[in-house]
């Protein structure tokens, strides 16, 4: 078997792997049927479709054509270490970290961190345009889940809600 494409090959690996895992973490919970759906029948619908779609990417990159093998580049460590921060900092503000002394300080504030900390990943960090995605992130986010869903959780931190 000859890789033609390792940019394809792999990325049908990675498909494979995360269907499967999804596809394993659904028979935790009741599948159901068609009729009556369980909490795993979705997870479980979604991870045997990715998996077959990632079969079908690495079946193609070994059988198609291309250019100097669509080599795999390095590992772009800047954008996965500031997004993979973004959303740590994104949680511990959002619930706050009690062992660590760390106090909640809510849904706009996590918001806000967590679109400027993952626009450092970018090759340009524009500071206005960042504040003006924060602003329509947090108040779609306000209204959607807290108007609309009316999900309870901290939304400003507890020195200003009281």
């Amino acid at each position: 078997m000859k890789i033609k494409s390792q940019k394809d090959f792999f990325s049908g690996l990675m498909f494979m792997g995360v269907g499967v895992a999804f596809a394993w973490g659904a028979t935790n919970y009741n599948i159901g049927n068609g009729a009556r759906m369980g909490p795993g029948y979705f997870p479980m619908l979604l991870g045997i479709l990715l998996s077959l779609i990632g079969a079908v990417i690495t079946f193609k990159a070994t059988v198609v054509e291309t250019e100097n093998g669509d080599k795999i580049g390095k590992w772009a460590w800047k954008p996965l270490f500031y997004i993979l921060g973004a959303n740590f900092a994104f949680g511990i503000l959002l619930a706050g970290l009690p062992s660590l002394g760390i106090p909640a300080m809510g849904l706009i504030v996590a918001i806000y961190a967590l679109t400027f900390i993952s626009s450092m990943a970018g090759d340009h960090f524009r500071a206005k345009e960042v504040f003006v995605l924060a602003t329509i992130l947090a108040v779609g986010s306000y209204v959607a889940f807290v108007w609309a869903l009316k999900l309870q959780f901290p939304v400003w931190p507890s020195f200003i809600s009281g």
